[in-house]
């Protein structure tokens, strides 16, 4: 039992989420931007207000909130969102401060501090920057600071950045080890279809993959934003195959879903805690190649855990060294990522061959495996688009 009767265990449905100990709370820039496309501060003030209530009762909160671009267009005279990377990162930089204070601003109406945390997909590939993030969010958290996590687009590069805050939440959902995800937009859940479509209907429970093979989903998202169904549906993958659940519901509906009110989607935890390395291989890892596995070597590594041998690789894609991360392709598509144990010059020559032969009549060496089974993590299966 933790503070003022708030529990830690994991939730069996979203009424968990009232009594849930540390929720991570995510939303998005079109539901903190007016119709001018300047920042909404009553969008604002009304989401710290209720998330200002959750913590009054005890339960911590972590904010991952977008924003900062939209908030440095107006000082910048911008009519539309940046497209270029060197333009984004400046209006970032200027309309980060700007988010951040008006939050300060307005969480200090009900007492309470906030702490801005700006991470990178680098925070969360090495080992030691992990660490140093996990530790400085716990402080944080302990000393009854509400963080503000935001991507930091000021230093973030197109070769390594996350794209969207809806996999970021869920990869620090993750970091801080949350009972919950609460993912805030402008649609009210996932539908199976197009929401404006008259025959699409709100699906308002997944349990697994099974339950989204029907489910037909967009790419884009609004001008504002940089997500569309698409990325909350993969934020949502990851953070339940680590053993998180998530709520997916709009931003005007956060109140009810904190509360753990029916609103939304709800997604059950599929999977449990995974370490963080194979959480970065499976959802931050930057791939350099694809590996292309014949249907015997596609089925060992997914269904039988095993190591990827030559013998079951049948072509070689990209540029990559020992120790990079790739893709493992089968004849269905991508069903595996690891970090290979050769280059890709090495590989054409050892393609199709036993150990035996890779071995040679006097090497009694064993070779090693192309990607070894404790380098490797499977991955699911893209939903569709239309």
């Amino acid at each position: 039992m933790g503070k003022d009767g708030i529990v830690n265990k994991p939730l069996a449905d979203r009424s968990g989420i009232a009594t849930a100990t540390r929720v991570v709370v995510k939303v998005g820039s079109s539901s903190l931007t007016a119709a001018d496309g300047r920042l909404s501060m009553p969008a604002l003030h009304t989401l710290v207000e209720i998330l200002a209530a959750r913590r009054a009762r005890g339960q911590q909160i972590v904010l991952v909130s977008s924003g900062a671009i939209s908030a440095g267009m107006t000082p910048l005279g911008l009519t539309g969102r940046p497209r270029d990377l060197a333009t984004a990162q400046a209006t970032a930089s200027v309309g980060q401060g700007i988010l951040v204070a008006r939050y300060t601003e307005a969480f200090a109406y009900y007492g309470q501090r906030v702490g801005q945390v700006l991470l990178t997909a680098e925070d969360l590939i090495r080992r030691t920057n992990y660490a140093n993030a996990q530790r400085a969010l716990e402080r944080l958290l302990a000393l009854g600071v509400v963080p503000i996590v935001n991507e930091n687009d000021t230093v973030a590069t197109d070769e390594i950045r996350f794209g969207d805050n809806d996999r970021l939440a869920a990869l620090v959902s993750h970091l801080v080890r949350a009972d919950a995800m609460v993912l805030l937009t402008d649609v009210d859940g996932l539908y199976d279809g197009p929401p404006g479509r008259a025959t699409s209907r709100l699906v308002p429970q997944v349990d697994g993959p099974a339950d989204l093979a029907h489910v037909e989903v967009t790419g884009r998202g609004s001008e504002i934003g940089t997500g569309g169904m698409v990325t909350k549906l993969d934020a949502a993958a990851i953070a339940t195959g680590s053993g998180i659940p998530v709520v997916l519901t709009s931003a005007d509906r956060a109140r009810q879903a904190l509360d753990g009110e029916n609103v939304g989607t709800w997604f059950s935890a599929t999977g449990k805690r995974k370490s963080a390395r194979r959480l970065w291989l499976a959802h931050a890892a930057q791939i350099r190649g694809r590996l292309h596995l014949d249907a015997g070597a596609a089925r060992a590594v997914t269904d039988g855990k095993r190591s990827l041998l030559a013998a079951g690789v049948v072509g070689v894609d990209g540029e990559f060294e020992a120790g990079d991360a790739v893709e493992l392709v089968g004849p269905d598509g991508v069903v595996a990522r690891g970090l290979s144990a050769y280059g890709s010059a090495e590989i054409p020559e050892m393609m199709g061959k036993s150990t035996d032969q890779l071995r040679g009549p006097e090497d009694d060496r064993h070779p090693r495996a192309v990607v070894h089974r404790d380098d490797l993590v499977q991955v699911r299966v893209r939903l569709r688009r239309p």
